[in-house]
């Protein structure tokens, strides 16, 4: 299987620091039963630099300088790293905190660890479909220039996060609603062409909760690319962060 990536975006706002995502955590390096059975798949790195927190520390910033966490959703390999910024606000979906937190069902309560929540961060959710957007979808204001695109289909509540850029080019981190960039686009973000990821697909099938509206989002996230101006890559094909990061 191909390396893994857990792709965390940090924002520098006028709100303070925002993450998209927080990926695993220092928690998770030091007792890695937190992240359940999946850790024997994943076979994640535990090398602290590559956590979120020692990535932003490396940057010169503090954990304190992080203000909001923007969750694509909530699977343990995309909050496991909150508790290293105890500080932060933590935004999700409504839908998603509904299934994963309060009304959980089998298939949720198996799915999802709340380890990561044991230290009690502030929890602000968001409703509904949200109001018209661009290119035709909805979408949820969380912060200014930061927006929710409801996604759901890997989770019942996923969702895409928009962020504005200074330049106001858009950076879309798609989260799970794709693992393989060919599912929507046939080249990295610097025009290389790549090939499809029979691991990351395969992974992507196990994990949905609907499989449909996964492939919807698919369609919708090409469309999305091939608009001009706007990025999109996905939390877990590391082709893609090896090049935004080599551009």
């Amino acid at each position: 299987m191909p390396e893994v990536v857990c792709h965390v975006l940090l924002c520098e706002t006028a709100d303070g620091v925002v993450l998209v995502d927080s990926g695993l955590g220092r928690h998770d390096i030091a007792d890695p039963k937190r992240m359940g059975p999946a850790r024997f798949v994943m076979r994640p790195n535990r090398d602290d630099a590559r956590t979120a927190i020692g990535q932003i520390e490396a940057r010169g910033f503090a954990a304190s300088d992080v203000q909001h966490i923007v969750l694509t959703h909530m699977d343990f390999d995309h909050i496991g790293g909150l508790a290293d910024f105890p500080e932060a606000t933590v935004h999700t979906t409504a839908d998603e905190y509904d299934w994963a937190v309060v009304n959980p069902d089998f298939t949720a309560r198996r799915r999802y660890s709340l380890k990561p929540l044991s230290h009690g961060p502030r929890i602000q959710t968001h409703a509904g479909p949200g109001e018209q957007w661009r290119y035709g979808l909805r979408g949820i204001e969380v912060l200014p220039g930061i927006t929710y695109l409801p996604m759901p289909g890997h989770t019942k509540g996923h969702a895409a996060v928009a962020v504005e850029s200074p330049d106001r080019d858009l950076l879309v981190h798609a989260g799970d609603a794709a693992f393989d960039v060919t599912s929507y686009s046939p080249t990295l973000p610097s025009g290389t062409s790549v090939s499809k990821s029979r691991s990351l697909r395969a992974i992507e099938t196990f994990a949905a909760v609907d499989r449909k509206q996964v492939i919807a989002n698919h369609t919708t996230l090409r469309r999305l690319n091939e608009e001009a101006g706007v990025t999109v890559f996905t939390a877990h094909d590391k082709r893609i962060l090896d090049d935004l990061l080599g551009s």
